[in-house]
């Protein structure tokens, strides 16, 4: 069975998240996405989700078919089994066995059309789960694939941040240690101008 479009799409966003490159910064587990081209896909993806809904939702509906053919088949079992009761009816000697024979190919008749209305109406039911569980599995991928972008963007951002920061600080020690430092006042320099006051 070939796969529906939906996974065709998730597959692409997995192909294609594999061949984004990482940033020049920052661990080598992390990688730079084209947001056009994840939202395209993205796109498409909301687009084509409706179409597989519609899809089993035609799906459910031969229920109808199933259950319609089931009530037609044992109607027919019915009316044949009551031609089969008139005939014999019509034979005075073997009324008794008639009646008998009649009572049970309705009540075998009746077995059978309730047999078969419970598995179409089951077979029904288990279409529609597996509808329901299949798109379900659908967007749980889509919202895995989409939570892991988030995360690794996060990520990025945070140690992009740490990186610059970092430069900014080396920075920064650099300028201060070209700004020049005022020079020291000799000693010997110094004493001679504290004493000059008194000798005036």
């Amino acid at each position: 069975m070939s796969n529906s479009r939906i996974e065709q799409i998730i597959e692409e966003i997995e192909d294609y998240i594999d061949t984004c490159k990482g940033p020049l910064l920052g661990s080598g587990d992390k990688i730079i996405v084209n947001r056009e081209r994840m939202e395209e896909l993205l796109r498409e993806l909301r687009m084509k989700t409706p179409e597989e809904i519609k899809r089993y939702q035609k799906v459910l509906a031969n229920k109808d078919a199933i259950l319609a053919d089931a009530q037609k088949r044992a109607e027919a079992i019915v009316a044949q089994a009551n031609l089969q009761n008139q005939e014999m009816v019509n034979e005075h000697e073997i009324m008794q066995q008639a009646y008998e024979q009649a009572n049970q190919v309705i009540e075998t008749a009746g077995i059978q059309a309730q047999e078969i209305l419970n598995n179409a109406t089951r077979d029904a039911n288990e279409i529609r789960l597996g509808a329901i569980q299949y798109t379900d599995d659908m967007l749980a991928d889509v919202q895995e694939v989409i939570q892991k972008m988030v995360e690794t963007s996060n990520t990025h951002y945070e140690a992009m941040m740490n990186d610059f920061q970092g430069i900014y600080a080396t920075i920064t020690s650099n300028r201060e240690e070209l700004m020049p430092q005022p020079p020291s006042q000799p000693e010997e320099t110094k004493e001679a101008a504290e004493a000059e006051p008194e000798q005036s």
